[in-house]
């Protein structure tokens, strides 16, 4: 009996419509002129994560975690980086669905100011949030005068910061799965009766939670590890403001094995990130 998946693929041929299934390239060898390089490149990227690991002090390992300037760090950066990424999903879903849905002049633009972030330096990030939303900012005076809100160097500057550096990578998963979704499904429900908010939150939301899941654990795992918007904008005062990257920087400088214990964390949670998204990928690919 012939394999199904053979099956299929010479009934394919047979009808002339293209092979289903993953090429596979025939493996030839690789040339030495690229082994060598590809070798080299991934020993450049591999080394220092390993040297990480084997230098970590693995028996102070315990203390050095439970230690209070460390688990302090701890807590503010899974406190912050959880309501940095709350504040991206409330406002960079209904951006995503603007971008992906909607027709309007400017906007390829509008899209290059949002992506902006991934590729502005954070310090400059964290400059351009003081120069909006300081105590003399274009915003944060109005904030500081009507309300008696001032954002920078407190708690709720370190979350500013995070969701300015983080949203993006939501609005860019969102938006990518909003394109790849059937728009069909929500005129559909609009036909029906619905209305454009009942028809996304009823219809879309179902359709893209896989995308929006993606998009916030990407979020979520930015906004952990950001350094320089933070420090620029709200400071490093343990307790308050100190996130781990903050923690690890002033660390190496007195207590470098806790600068590595922090580092190991971090570098742990990246490792799961990358792991709860490996399926997605291999879907999309």
């Amino acid at each position: 009996m012939i394999p199904t998946d053979k099956a299929d693929a010479a009934d394919d041929t047979r009808q002339g419509r293209p092979r289903r299934g993953r090429v596979r390239t025939a493996n030839r060898g690789i040339p030495l002129p690229l082994l060598l390089p590809a070798l080299l490149g991934l020993a450049f990227l591999l080394v220092p994560l390993v040297a990480l690991v084997v230098r970590a002090p693995w028996s102070d390992m315990p203390a050095q975690l439970t230690s209070p300037e460390v688990w302090q760090a701890l807590q503010l950066s899974l406190l912050c980086a959880t309501a940095a990424t709350a504040a991206s999903l409330v406002v960079g879903v209904p951006l995503a669905w603007v971008l992906a849905r909607t027709d309007f002049p400017g906007r390829g633009l509008v899209r290059a100011l949002v992506t902006l972030p991934l590729v502005l330096p954070p310090v400059v990030g964290g400059v351009a949030l003081l120069l909006a939303l300081g105590r003399n900012g274009v915003v944060g005076q109005w904030l500081d005068a009507w309300f008696g809100i001032t954002l920078p160097f407190t708690t709720a500057g370190v979350v500013v910061a995070e969701t300015f550096v983080a949203m993006p990578f939501l609005v860019i998963s969102v938006e990518g799965t909003l394109r790849a979704a059937d728009p069909r499904y929500e005129e559909a429900a609009t036909t029906l009766g619905a209305s454009r908010f009942t028809a996304f939150r009823r219809v879309t939301l179902p359709l893209i939670a896989p995308g929006i899941a993606a998009g916030a654990v990407l979020a979520w795992a930015r906004a952990l590890g950001e350094f320089g918007a933070t420090i620029t904008f709200a400071g490093n005062f343990p307790g308050r403001t100190q996130t781990m990257p903050l923690a690890v920087y002033l660390a190496l400088q007195s207590d470098p094995e806790a600068a590595i214990a922090l580092s190991l964390v971090l570098l742990a949670v990246s490792i799961a990130v990358l792991a709860g998204l490996r399926d997605r990928w291999i879907t999309a690919s």
